[in-house]
């Protein structure tokens, strides 16, 4: 009889570093209230149901005429950077809409990718070697965290409030850094979502992103701009993005998402200096040659013809759930803090009273039909913080007792019902 051994895989050492992502593992659950994941609620269904019998029909056309070819080519390959169309269209709005200084050629400095999450990863693969430092706030967006643990980076995460990361700890942090025998150099990268941050919902005032600009131009540091909820905004003005400061094209890199401000098709948009555009563009070779061309061509439409019509309608809607969320928080949950939103998806909540999100969330909150993100995911697993009171690092020690609530996905009616469940169950659990 054959002795069959066990089989062993000698995986890579990362895997056994870091776990499933939280919101990845919670996307699996099928409840009630869905909280979790920043899941788009309100999306334009019957202009992308248009916009595909439109192409359709055309390709149809071609076809008859005998243009198979030009037909393929929409169903093929394409070029690693994106069409050309497309970055023409997406050129041309971020120039109108957020000024960020591209000039006549600027369609050459858009890169797509197969969602911002590509161009994360990316950029921190082309940017970062095994223990250089990179700068995130505190708590940060775990798409980030995750792949710069992964790549060998040195987190250091800098306190942040109601207004966001805060630059003066910034600059505190990388002297330090530059003279602490951990580092010996400044950060590589500033990590920032300027615009409603995953996972607080905060906003930077003007003032803290000129600073944060002055602070990468000073320092030679990076700043990586996540700009996914940038559409999401329900104040009419919006504040400059970081980009636009960078006249030159130098310090800032622009990250951008079609999947909140459009609908989820995994498609991403960035600008870049060109040393690092350069970079990415091989990096993306290798990691999917090229992202869709059909999906690059309906976006290419639904962005010239379409997008601010849509978000006129989906933004307030969002709105108004962002405030129903708010409410009911503040009539039913116990006593706590949480952030006020002026855009994006998120609220983030932090209890007065110790306790263990995860463990509440798996014995209390999913059996009764109600999900969230605790908030101990958006630190990372291994890294750094900054303390502006002994004005050193310390090894980084998530804040358990917090939860990241999203308002996306929910209708209002259904926020209300799910986040009163939720606060009556926090009550009861945080007073026995």
């Amino acid at each position: 009889m054959r002795h069959i051994k066990p089989v062993r895989y000698d995986f890579a050492a990362w895997t056994h570093l870091i776990p499933e992502s939280e919101i990845r593992r919670l996307l699996k659950f099928q409840v009630p209230y869905y909280f979790a994941g920043g899941k788009p609620g309100v999306l334009p269904l019957e202009i992308f149901a248009k916009i595909l019998i439109d192409l359709g029909t055309g390709q149809l056309v071609k076809i008859a005429r005998g243009q198979g070819g030009e037909v393929i080519d929409e169903y093929n390959y394409g070029p690693t950077a994106g069409i050309r169309s497309f970055r023409e269209v997406l050129a041309e709005r971020l120039i109108r809409k957020d000024n960020i200084p591209l000039g006549s050629d600027g369609w050459e400095k858009v890169i797509i990718t197969s969602g911002s999450q590509q161009a994360l990863y990316g950029v921190l693969d082309v940017l970062i070697d095994p223990g250089d430092a990179v700068i995130t706030p505190s708590p940060a967006y775990l798409g980030f965290l995750g792949p710069a643990v992964k790549l060998g980076a040195n987190v250091i995460c800098v306190p942040t409030d109601q207004d966001g990361i805060i630059p003066e700890f910034v600059e505190e942090a990388i002297e330090k850094a530059v003279k602490s025998e951990i580092f010996r150099k400044p950060p590589e990268v500033l990590y920032v979502v300027a615009d409603s941050d995953n996972p607080k919902g905060t906003t930077l005032p003007t003032k803290r992103r000129q600073q944060l600009f002055d602070i990468a131009e000073r320092w030679n540091i990076v700043i990586i701009e996540d700009a996914a909820y940038r559409e999401i905004q329900f104040e009419e003005e919006k504040r400059p993005a970081i980009k636009s400061f960078d006249k030159d094209n130098e310090w800032v890199v622009y990250v951008r998402s079609t999947s909140k401000e459009a609908a989820p098709f995994r498609i991403g948009y960035t600008v870049l200096p060109d040393a690092i555009r350069e970079q990415l563009e091989k990096a993306k070779g290798y990691l999917d040659l090229c992202s869709p061309v059909l999906v690059q061509k309906i976006l290419e439409i639904y962005y010239k013809n379409y997008i601010d019509d849509f978000l006129k309608k989906a933004v307030p809607i969002y709105k108004r759930r962002c405030k129903a969320m708010r409410e009911t928080i503040d009539e039913t949950f116990p006593e706590g803090e949480r952030t006020n939103p002026t855009g994006g998806f998120f609220i983030w909540w932090e209890s007065k009273k110790p306790f263990d999100a995860k463990k509440f969330l798996v014995e209390v909150a999913a059996p009764n039909g109600v999900v969230y993100v605790p908030g101990a995911a958006f630190y990372p697993i291994r890294g750094y913080q900054y303390n502006p009171d002994t004005r050193d690092f310390e090894k980084i020690v998530p804040k358990t007792n917090t939860m990241r609530l999203s308002y996306s996905y929910n209708t209002e009616d259904d926020i209300r019902i799910g986040i009163a469940k939720l606060g009556e169950l926090l009550t009861e659990y945080l007073s026995s």
